[in-house]
């Protein structure tokens, strides 16, 4: 027997509603999971451009502070002073360079008198410097006798500073034997800087041996006089 009384307050149509709209809900994740994501990647780009902003400025700082920590230390190095000491090496350097192909002509002539005998003059001299290896000299001169003559050869021969010398239009006149005189000039014995530093092989002192008398036997260059026979 039907009472009429329903068991359930929930009708069954509102009942098959819902079992049919639940499937419908549950499908409508997945835009929200995509949004999710596109949101956390936007923070994370947000974050990361930030770090590379703050570590631009951070380089830029380090960058500020190394350029001051050197202008700091090129001031107390005093560029004013570092200025000053700069040229004076340069002009120090170009004075060594012009001391060092300077010549000393008080050095040739100090050997030319030290080598000169007593019994031998010279009336002139010339120089011929053309040739940076070497000096050629041309004097002309007068001396007591044919054998002063070689013994004047045979001591510039011998000398560091006169070398080659040539001895040619030998000439006995009244007041002696007139000759004209050809030689080298050693360019390394005359050297300025050589000369200040003591390197300078200058021709040792030499003294004067008794003159010839004129009309003596020749000598040759390399032989001494004969002492017997009074020079």
């Amino acid at each position: 027997m039907e009472t009429g009384i329903q068991s359930s307050f929930i009708p069954k149509e509102a009942g098959k509603v819902a079992s049919v709209s639940r499937p419908i809900s549950g499908g409508a994740g997945l835009p929200e999971l995509l949004i999710l994501a596109a949101v956390i990647l936007l923070i994370a780009s947000a974050a990361l451009a930030g770090g590379v902003f703050l570590y631009q400025q951070f380089l830029s700082g380090q960058a500020t502070s190394k350029a001051a920590q050197l202008k700091r230390a090129e001031a107390a190095f005093e560029p004013s002073l570092i200025q000053q000491l700069t040229r004076l090496d340069d002009r120090m350097h170009t004075a060594d360079l012009i001391l060092s192909s300077h010549l000393a002509p008080s050095v040739f002539f100090d050997s030319l008198d030290q080598a000169t005998l007593t019994t031998v003059s010279f009336s002139n001299l010339s120089l011929d410097a053309n040739d940076p290896r070497h000096i050629n000299i041309k004097m002309t001169g007068v001396a007591r006798s044919v054998n002063s003559i070689a013994l004047q050869a045979d001591l510039f021969s011998k000398n560091s500073v006169i070398y080659d010398p040539i001895f040619a239009g030998i000439d006995q006149q009244a007041d002696g034997v007139h000759f004209n005189l050809t030689a080298l000039v050693n360019m390394g014995a005359i050297n300025y800087a050589q000369m200040i530093n003591g390197v300078q092989q200058s021709a040792a002192p030499i003294a004067a041996p008794v003159p010839p008398t004129p009309g003596s036997a020749f000598t040759t260059p390399g032989s001494a006089p004969d002492a017997n026979k009074g020079q």
